[in-house]
């Protein structure tokens, strides 16, 4: 694809995205997908709101947090973070969405540095090792860039761009078992044929990695200085080798890296078109509820 068709296209969701209004659905209902875990255990997943992020338990992350309690889970708010494990104790699942340095609060240009402390880098690194499980999701720039370091501590490295599918239109990036995008797993359990995405990153993955979101060569990514603005000089970036979801096993406990985050929660868009829903409520991602709660079931088993 030439970089000046996907600049048209990317300048398209610019204006679906930047040029809106967007709040998560107060209206919407989860679907319970799964039976409900054993009333003697309720996992707990404990979702971020120490490090600036952009989608916490009150906010852009509630429609998550609503269809997880339907299925079964205890979801608890995570304001605080120190250098020890203590706070992670209570945690089955540590949910990162979308963390951003203090220095990019309103300024979404480069540079965009870590969101964590080397200490706490560590301690999250031990954590995980000694069985917890981490649920990390960094969006399109600058959240790559600001969950950059924790992601590479574990292998993974965030490219901190604007990542799109190889196709024709301004439609949601749909990853499928038929375009051979969606990597059979089996937390699919046969059933989910298709998982869609909403512009976000891309990364590359350790060897180890079993990746679930995989990009072909074609699909590319931009990565301007500052957020939605790009040029035709803005750095690209094939997405051959890259993926926008992966799982993997870390010492005795697990990782789930995505990068985007619209496809696990449900927001309304509205602009002078109308009102449009993305994620979870869209009619274009009639598996991503599913998927969710079999992702969240994975990393607890």
């Amino acid at each position: 694809m030439k970089k000046i068709s996907f600049l048209v296209l990317i300048l398209g969701l610019y204006c679906v995205t930047v040029k809106s209004q967007q709040r998560f659905d107060t209206t919407f209902t989860p679907h319970i997908v799964e039976p409900l875990f054993d009333e003697s255990f309720a996992p707990v997943i404990c979702i971020d709101s120490a490090h600036n992020n952009l989608h916490i338990l009150g906010g852009g992350f509630s429609p998550f947090a609503r269809l997880m309690k339907a299925n079964g889970f205890q979801v608890r708010d995570m304001n605080s973070f120190v250098s020890n494990r203590e706070v992670l104790l209570g945690c089955d699942i540590y949910a990162i969405i979308n963390p951003l340095h203090e220095s990019n609060l309103g300024n979404w240009r480069l540079p965009n540095p870590s969101s964590f402390t080397t200490q706490e880098i560590i301690e999250i690194n031990n954590w995980v090792n000694e069985g917890g499980s981490l649920f990390l999701v960094a969006d399109h720039m600058p959240f790559g860039g600001a969950a950059y370091d924790l992601a590479h501590s574990f292998g993974f490295e965030f490219s901190n761009g604007f990542a799109r599918l190889k196709k024709e239109g301004s439609q949601p990036d749909y990853f499928s078992v038929q375009n051979e995008r969606l990597v059979d797993h089996r937390i699919l359990a046969g059933e989910i044929q298709s998982v869609t995405t909403f512009t976000g990153s891309a990364f590359t993955y350790p060897e180890e990695a079993e990746i679930i979101l995989s990009f072909k060569k074609g699909d590319i990514s931009l990565e301007p200085e500052i957020a939605w603005q790009f040029e035709y000089t803005t750095k690209t970036i094939d997405l051959e080798n890259y993926a926008q979801g992966a799982l993997m096993n870390y010492g005795k406990g697990k990782l789930a890296v995505f990068g985007e985050a619209a496809m696990f929660t449900a927001r309304n868009i509205t602009n002078k078109n109308g009102t449009f829903k993305v994620g979870f409520n869209s009619q274009l991602a009639p598996n991503n509820q599913h998927f969710a709660v079999r992702l969240m079931r994975y990393l607890v088993e």
